[in-house]
C-alpha cells in the first residue's frame, strides 16, 4: 500500500526528529556564514553591552550581553560570532520543542509541530540575529518542557529545572514573568492540582526569585532606570484618535502574519479562541498549554488595538499554541487547510533563506525593495570614519569615539572599526535614554583625543561640548550610505580637559529649580 507523501515526511520525522533539527542547524549555520549582512543596530548595541559585563542593563536584563561576551571570547570579535549563540539556542529549542510537543501529543503530535515551527519566518530570524529573543525562546520552552514533566508525570525535580529554565528566561528578559504568573493561573483553576501551591510551586519561585535580586539590586543602584523604560512601553501618555488606534492594529497583525505566515497566523488564531470559548471543557493538559501561550497572545492582540505593540512582544507565546494546533491538527482538525498553511509557510522560509541571491538575481541591492539595507550600510561608513581617523591621527588606539546621534550610530562604529574603539554618546537632552547614559563618560580618556561623529554641522554642536576639549576641529564628511544625500561631519577633539555630563547637568538644573522654589 502507497501512502501519500505527506504521511511518508511525518513517519520519517517521528523516526528521525535529530536528523531534522541537525539538518536545520546546518541550514542555519551555512546562512550565518555566508550570507554576508552586518550586525543590525540592536546586535551592536548588545555587542557593546557584552564589553562591560553586569548584573542588568538600562533596557534589559544581561544574558544577551553575558553570551555574546562568552562567544566572542572564544571567537573573536566578528559578525558570526555575535550571532553564534543565536544558532545554538534556536538547535536546542527546537530539541526541546519537540519534546514538549511529544509528551503532550505523541510522535505525531511532535511531527506536526516541528514542522510548524520551521514554517515559521521568525524561526529564521530568531536563529540568525543574536537579540534578547533567541535566549528567551530557547529558555521559555524549556521551561514549558519540566513543567510538562513536574505537572503531569509527577517528577518532582523537574519543579526545580522548571524554575532554573524559568530564571533563565527572566534573565534574558522581563517578559518571563508571564511564566509563573499563568503557572499560578492553572493551579489556581485546576482542582486536583491545588494542592502543588503549598510546596512545589514555592520551589520553582525559588530560582527566579534567586535571578530577580541581582536585577533589582542593579536597578536600586541605578533609579530603577529599567523598569521606567518598561514603563515607558504601556500607556499613551495624549489622546489618541480612533485611526491612530486602527492604524497601530492594522500594523501588528501585519507583523504577526509577517512573522509567523499567514496560513499559520490564521489556524492558531481560530484554534485559540475555539479552545478559549471552551475552556471550562477542555483536559488539564489542553488548559495548561492555552494559559502558557494563546491565552497571552490573545491578551496582547487585544492590547494592540489600545495603544501601540511591539511586533515581537508575544512571539513566545505562540510556542504552546503551535503545540496545541498541532495537536488539533492529529485530532482531526484543519485537515486540508493544515496542508495549505505549512506549503505557504515553507515557502516563506524559503524565500527568507534565498533573499540576498534574490535581490542580486533582479539587481534589487540597496533599492527601497531591499528590506536587507539596514544591515549593510555600517561596516561601509566604518571604512569610510576609519580612513579619515588615520589621516588625522595616525595612532587612533589611545583614542575614544563620541557619537552624537542614535545609539546606533556609537554601537555599530565601536564594532566595525578594526580597533574597537570605546565608544560613548552624548546626549544633548539631558534625559537617559540608553545604556551609554547609564555609564559614566570617558573619565578615563582626560588628557588624550577623541573622534566626534555628527549628523550635526560644526555651528550645531553643543558649546559644552566643544569647550571640553583643548582643541576642536572639523576633518570630514562623510557620506550616509543608508540615506543617499545625508551627511555625516566628523571632528577630532584633542586633549580632553572635563566631561561635561548633559544628564548630572541636568539633574543639577532641577535641583537648583526645585530648591529655588
Amino acid at each position: 500500500m502507497n501512502l501519500p507523501m505527506a504521511e511518508k515526511i511525518l513517519r520519517w520525522i517521528e523516526n528521525y526528529p535529530g536528523a531534522v533539527i541537525l539538518a536545520a542547524l546546518v541550514v542555519r549555520g551555512g546562512f550565518l556564514l555566508t550570507n554576508g549582512l552586518d550586525l543590525i543596530g540592536d546586535e551592536a548595541y548588545y555587542w557593546d553591552w557584552s564589553r562591560r559585563p553586569d548584573w542588568c542593563y538600562y533596557s534589559k536584563p544581561p544574558m544577551v550581553a553575558w553570551l555574546i561576551g562568552l562567544s566572542t571570547w572564544l571567537l573573536g570579535d566578528f559578525t558570526a560570532a555575535v550571532r553564534m549563540p543565536a544558532l545554538v539556542l534556536g538547535a536546542a529549542f527546537l530539541w526541546f520543542f519537540y519534546a514538549t510537543a511529544r509528551a503532550f501529543y505523541g510522535a505525531r503530535g511532535g511531527a506536526l509541530a516541528l514542522l510548524l515551527v520551521l514554517a515559521t519566518p521568525i524561526n529564521v530570524l530568531a536563529n540568525f540575529l543574536m537579540t534578547i529573543d533567541p535566549p528567551l525562546y530557547c529558555f521559555w520552552i524549556m521551561a514549558i518542557y519540566y513543567l510538562r514533566r513536574a505537572l503531569f508525570d509527577g517528577q518532582a525535580r523537574a519543579w526545580l529545572w522548571a524554575g532554573c529554565a524559568s530564571a533563565a528566561a527572566l534573565l534574558s528578559k522581563q517578559a518571563a514573568l508571564a511564566l509563573p504568573a499563568m503557572l499560578l493561573a492553572f493551579l489556581l483553576t485546576d482542582s486536583q492540582r491545588r494542592h502543588l501551591l503549598k510546596k512545589e510551586f514555592p520551589l520553582y519561585l525559588l530560582p527566579i526569585l534567586i535571578a530577580a535580586v541581582p536585577i533589582l539590586w542593579w536597578n536600586q543602584q541605578h533609579d530603577w532606570v529599567m523598569f521606567g523604560h518598561s514603563r515607558s512601553h504601556f500607556g499613551n501618555p495624549e489622546p489618541v484618535p480612533l485611526t491612530k488606534h486602527l492604524q497601530w492594529a492594522r500594523d501588528f497583525l501585519l507583523y504577526q502574519v509577517l512573522l509567523v505566515s499567514p496560513g499559520i497566523f490564521a489556524l492558531l488564531l481560530l484554534s485559540s479562541l475555539r479552545t478559549a470559548f471552551n475552556f471550562g471543557k477542555l483536559g488539564a493538559e489542553q488548559r495548561f498549554l492555552l494559559l502558557m501561550g494563546p491565552a497571552l497572545l490573545l491578551g496582547v492582540l487585544l492590547l494592540s488595538f489600545l495603544q501601540k505593540a511591539q511586533g515581537n512582544w508575544p512571539m513566545p507565546f505562540y510556542f504552546t499554541g503551535l503545540i496545541l494546533l498541532a495537536g488539533e491538527r492529529w485530532a482531526g482538525y484543519w485537515h486540508r487547510s493544515f496542508k495549505y498553511a505549512l506549503a505557504f509557510g515553507f515557502l516563506m522560509v524559503a524565500t527568507t533563506y534565498a533573499l540576498p541571491i534574490l535581490l542580486q538575481a533582479f539587481n534589487l541591492q540597496n533599492t527601497a525593495l531591499d528590506p536587507t539595507k539596514r544591515f549593510k550600510s555600517w561596516r561601509e561608513l566604518a571604512v569610510d570614519v576609519h580612513f579619515e581617523r588615520l589621516i588625522s591621527v595616525p595612532q587612533v588606539e589611545d583614542t575614544f569615539l563620541l557619537a552624537l546621534g542614535h545609539r546606533y550610530l556609537a554601537s555599530e562604529l565601536a564594532f566595525y572599526l578594526p580597533d574597537h574603539p570605546r565608544a560613548y554618546r552624548f546626549e544633548t537632552s539631558g534625559e537617559v535614554s540608553s545604556q551609554y547614559e547609564v555609564w559614566p563618560g570617558p573619565l578615563e580618556y582626560f588628557g588624550k583625543n577623541g573622534f566626534i561623529i555628527a549628523e550635526q554641522t560644526a555651528e550645531s554642536v553643543p558649546a559644552e561640548l566643544v569647550g571640553a576639549f583643548e582643541r576642536f576641529r572639523f576633518l570630514a564628511e562623510i557620506a550616509n550610505p543608508d540615506r543617499p544625500g545625508a551627511k555625516y561631519y566628523l571632528y577630532l577633539g584633542e586633549n580632553l580637559k572635563y566631561w561635561p555630563d548633559p544628564i548630572k547637568r541636568r539633574a543639577d538644573k532641577e535641583s537648583y529649580v526645585a530648591s529655588d522654589n
